[in-house]
């Protein structure tokens, strides 16, 4: 949440920034970039205590200081370029952002008066400010030291005993300024996981529409959820219940989904995935994945391989062309060229204290049912028996059978039977 509000502000390229943290902010530090200057309110005083232990930290040289609460993570960049440039070029002591809203709720009332503007907590005011439809957006510019002085007067007498920031507005020496939010939206905070959910339905919105306009493809786009870091490219489909979410990066002409989902992946062109979870791996361009596939962290697909149905696969490189068609886990292996996995074919990469790797070389077709037990590895070209348990060495272009040789018993179903008889009728006997 505190990413997305940060983001909102680097459209303004600003001197200096400084997050303000409560107690357990240590949370938060981990997630801010390294660099990143911070406060400690070890009090939670309110948003003008806030203010005072980030003006303490903030750079003395800055003149014009812009605050904003760190649950509004819809502000966009446009606005606090709108809010700075109208505050700049007013003069003003201070400048703040309104909305206007069908219900103002929890919020404060924005009172516009002839000596200038002031802001009521909903828990202050009286019937008719409720009644306002204006609220305060949480998002200001000020001279600074007109902010200073208007904060060294501001009190906790209130319903809630905290310091309010809106507060300074009675206190403030100069003009104040208005600005209203074209979109409401873009200005409600968080407070409850139903807030939290409105944000994500708006943010996804915009995120959808941003692919969209780039040329993604959603014929139905509320059935779609994307990241912030995840690109798409052109002639891309996005089919219902796909998911994509961290780094993850798709190429053109790609068909994902329906019932996909990506995390920190990597897909190249024309490229189709359906019913398939893919987890830090790369894809090629041409391959097929699913439906129902597994791609775990570390695996590489080369162009035009595929991993098919019912198939797993993790820190595996499966090689140009090559194919695991279904019912296959294929762990920890190095997979050639035009190579073709039989059907439920396993590597037994872990003995139960390491793990073990499998090479498989390029032009093999391995039988259905076989068992690869690592460390193995299947020469150029070879090939290996259904059913077979693989222990050692294939050299190229040899056939590997590991299995025992099949016997067959002439008559046995007409002596299974008969015994079966003579043991009922035996039964009956007793039982009489």
């Amino acid at each position: 949440m505190i990413l997305w509000a940060l983001d909102a502000l680097q459209g303004v390229d600003p001197t200096h920034v400084v997050v303000v943290l409560g107690p357990e902010g240590e949370e938060v530090v981990a997630c801010l970039p390294a660099d990143m200057r911070t406060g400690l309110q070890a009090v939670r005083d309110g948003t003008g205590g806030a203010t005072r232990i980030g003006l303490d930290v903030l750079d003395s040289d800055v003149d014009t200081v812009v605050v904003m609460c760190g649950d509004t993570p819809l502000v966009d960049p446009a606005l606090v370029d709108a809010l700075i440039s109208d505050h700049v070029h007013s003069g003003r002591a201070a400048t703040m952002v309104t909305a206007i809203l069908s219900d103002g709720g929890a919020y404060g009332r924005v009172i516009r008066e002839r000596g200038g503007v002031r802001v009521v907590e909903a828990r202050d005011a009286h019937p008719d400010e409720l009644a306002v439809r204006e609220i305060n957006a949480g998002l200001f510019a000020f001279d600074r030291v007109a902010l200073v002085e208007a904060l060294a007067t501001v009190t906790a007498n209130n319903a809630q005993g905290e310091m309010y920031l809106p507060d300074v507005l009675t206190a403030i020496h100069g003009e104040i300024g208005a600005l209203i939010a074209p979109d409401a939206t873009v200005v409600q905070g968080i407070n409850t996981r139903v807030h939290l959910a409105q944000c994500e339905a708006a943010i996804q919105t915009r995120l959808r529409e941003a692919l969209m306009t780039d040329g993604v493809t959603m014929p139905d786009p509320l059935r779609v959820m994307v990241d912030a870091g995840v690109t798409v490219g052109q002639d891309t489909t996005l089919w219902p219940g796909t998911v994509l979410r961290g780094t993850t990066a798709i190429g053109e002409g790609c068909q994902i989904g329906p019932d996909v989902l990506m995390l920190d992946a990597t897909v190249g062109n024309d490229t189709t995935v359906v019913s398939a979870h893919v987890l830090s791996s790369t894809v090629g361009n041409g391959c097929q994945v699913g439906p129902f596939a597994y791609l775990r962290p570390g695996v590489t697909m080369a162009d035009g391989s595929k991993a098919g149905t019912y198939v797993e696969m993790k820190n595996t490189t499966l090689g140009e062309n090559s194919k695991v068609p279904h019912l296959s886990y294929i762990g920890d292996a190095e997979v050639g060229s035009d190579t073709n996995i039989g059907a439920g074919n396993i590597t037994a990469n872990y003995d139960g204290f390491h793990k073990h790797r499998t090479t498989v070389g390029s032009g093999v077709k391995t039988g259905s049912d076989c068992v690869l037990v690592a460390p193995v590895t299947i020469g150029d070209r070879a090939m290996t028996g259904a059913g077979s348990i693989i222990t050692g060495d294939i050299p190229e272009g040899a056939l590997g059978i590991a299995r025992v040789r099949q016997s067959n018993i002439d008559g046995f179903t007409a002596k299974a039977e008969a015994k079966a008889k003579r043991a009922a009728a035996k039964d009956d006997s007793g039982a009489h």
